[in-house]
């Protein structure tokens, strides 16, 4: 930057129509030891809201400016520093927001394709904004909202956020109301500066000392060839868990003393245990972040990571397994810590091939993510992809009513779908017959 740039940009600063943050700890994550570049799309988190009740463009937009104005990281972008990456956030931004119109009969294929350009399309992080929406009209009272948002900005809870400030909004708009949201109670700005503030020395030292205990003689579940292409290609398996089966994995954790949670990974472990021929398992799964009620409302990156290990002995009684697992995940979160400060105080070195400490991501979506429904409008938010492509794979679980959604999530320059297919088979027979009888030893649970 010129000199006479570098004054122009002080002076625009001094301003107050932006600042200068440095990056929150989860950001640092992304940009830090994350395999996938920090602008690669692995990092978008990609939704659709199913949008029923008679809208106007103009409505829309005026609308999703007030969301704009009251979340700051709609208006962030990432500028590059001498001492690494800094948010830069202004003081005003207008909304990104396309139209297309559709044909009603458009094909299920062809929308998929369509969301799919809004999501795959890269972000200016540093020109901003780091978030897109295209509306697909297909009738004057029938829309599909694609919205797609970058990891630095944003979390699976975020989302939910999103749907009800903008429908708070629209309902505004329409009633012609105040010309703004009510202020987020802590921003995310705010937020980062306090979390930095909290993980000092005396925070960090003993969940160090768990973790190098918890971690010691960790091993990859598989190799990744040299010669593999890094490119984070991500595929997308959908399967389900009927009610009838769902309903017994919730009575089998209430037997138990364990949640839905620890219940489903004990029976993952055993999956991933017999699919790759490992007994110690290690993958790791994602923590909301928000136990401070002031940002319950606020979008941005929030969410952590916890290492999950178990071991999978084939002679111990599957219920016997589920009450070590269900432990042994309470100690984990209980020391809980930013995830970049513990790549570190292990000594692993990031890698552009694989993600640190763990290939495979786990995870039961319980966030809040509501249908909302207001006088002649309703919004239905369904979930599409939440960056777990930076991983080799995922398993990504979500409450659907009573049945619980499976969403596989995998490099396909490691796997083929043929090989995800087997795995949800796999992770089905194990499900169905934990149930039946928890008191079978994990050996025989697949057979």
């Amino acid at each position: 930057m010129s000199d006479v740039k570098r004054a122009r940009f002080k002076q625009w600063l001094e301003s107050g129509e932006a600042c200068l943050h440095p990056l929150t700890l989860p950001q640092r994550e992304l940009w830090e030891i994350s395999p996938a570049p920090a602008g690669d799309v692995s990092n978008h988190i990609c939704c659709v809201i199913n949008v029923r009740g008679l809208i106007t463009p103009e409505d829309c937009v005026a609308s999703l400016q007030r969301v704009v104005n009251r979340q700051e990281v709609l208006r962030l972008s990432i500028l590059p520093g001498k001492n690494g990456p800094l948010q830069l956030i202004r003081a005003r931004a207008e909304p990104v927001m396309r139209f297309r119109d559709i044909s009603p009969q458009t094909s299920a294929e062809k929308i998929e394709e369509l969301a799919l350009q809004t999501f795959s399309e890269p972000f200016d992080l540093v020109q901003g904004p780091l978030y897109r929406v295209q509306v697909l009209r297909r009738a004057p009272d029938d829309q599909l909202m694609v919205f797609a948002i970058h990891h630095a900005i944003a979390d699976g809870w975020t989302l939910g956020v999103f749907v009800q400030d903008l429908c708070a909004a629209y309902v505004q708009q329409r009633m012609r109301g105040p010309d703004k949201l009510p202020p987020v109670p802590a921003s995310y700005s705010a937020w980062g500066a306090a979390e930095k503030a909290f993980w000092q020395s005396t925070e960090l030292e003993p969940r160090i000392i768990f973790w190098k205990s918890r971690l010691a003689g960790i091993r990859r579940l598989w190799s990744v060839p040299d010669e593999a292409d890094v490119v984070f290609r991500p595929r997308r398996l959908v399967s389900q868990l009927p009610a009838q089966i769902s309903g017994r994995v919730r009575e089998l954790a209430r037997r138990s003393g364990a949640t839905l949670f620890s219940t489903l990974l004990a029976a993952f472990q055993v999956t991933l245990s017999r699919w790759t021929g490992a007994e110690d398992i290690v993958v790791g799964t994602p923590v909301a972040n928000r136990t401070r009620q002031d940002v319950r409302e606020t979008m941005g990156y929030f969410s952590g990571v916890v290492p999950l290990r178990g071991q999978v002995e084939r002679g111990r009684p599957f219920s016997e397994h589920l009450r070590i697992v269900h432990q042994s995940t309470v100690d984990s979160f209980a020391n809980a810590m930013p995830f970049a400060e513990l790549v570190r105080a292990i000594g692993e070195r990031p890698s552009p091939k694989h993600n640190p400490i763990f290939e495979v991501r786990f995870a039961l979506q319980n966030h809040p993510v509501p249908d909302v429904e207001i006088r002649g409008l309703s919004l239905k938010l369904r979930m599409r992809s939440t960056g777990t492509p930076r991983f080799d794979l995922g398993c990504e679980i979500t409450e659907l009513g009573d049945a619980l959604e499976v969403v596989w999530l995998f490099r396909e320059n490691l796997f083929s779908q043929p090989e995800i297919e087997e795995l949800g088979r796999l992770f089905r027979t194990v499900v169905e017959t934990i149930c039946r009888a928890p008191e079978r030893q994990t050996a025989v649970l697949t057979s």
